[in-house]
């Protein structure tokens, strides 16, 4: 036959529950920590990559407003500045896209600094059907389902009215 517990004993036992409560509520805090300083730090590199973006776009303004024509014209160096130019802007879009999926102010700016540079990605795309690979599926996804809004499309590759 046992003997009732003693006090010690009973609160023992109830402190020893306590102090693993306190320790999962301490991990789950540490969780939630971590969670936020990752969307935080995601955050802040998306935008320092927009900004750097914006930056070039200031310092070329002959690039983010492109006459693609004039830029196929133009010397090997020009070229290779350009698709360098639409290169950090597609990676800058790219991360505001991850960062920040539910802000709409941020979709929309890459959606409209997009538009010009459509036709040089067509043919990119078209030259080189890799290029567009060396992004994420939404970004390509994102590429594709514009090309089809501004009804740019091989062989010409030119921008139709929307």
């Amino acid at each position: 036959m046992s003997q009732p517990a003693t006090f010690w004993q009973k609160y023992g036992t109830l402190a020893q529950m306590a102090q693993a409560t306190v320790a999962l509520l301490g991990f789950v805090a540490v969780l939630f920590q971590i969670n936020e300083l990752r969307y935080g730090n995601r955050a802040a590199s998306a935008r320092q990559a927009f900004l750097g973006y914006t930056d070039l776009a200031f310092r070329n303004p002959k690039f983010s407003a492109p006459d693609f024509e004039a830029i196929k014209k133009g010397s090997r160096d020009q070229q290779v500045q350009y698709e360098s130019f639409v290169s950090y802007f597609l990676y800058a879009c790219e991360e505001a896209r991850a960062a920040f999926a539910d802000r709409q102010e941020w979709l929309a700016s890459c959606d409209y600094d997009l538009k010009p540079h459509l036709p040089f990605l067509c043919e990119k795309n078209q030259a080189e059907p890799g290029y567009l690979v060396t992004y994420s599926t939404v970004t390509q996804e994102w590429v594709k389902a514009s090309f089809k809004t501004a009804s740019v499309a091989p062989p010409d590759c030119k921008l139709g009215k929307t």
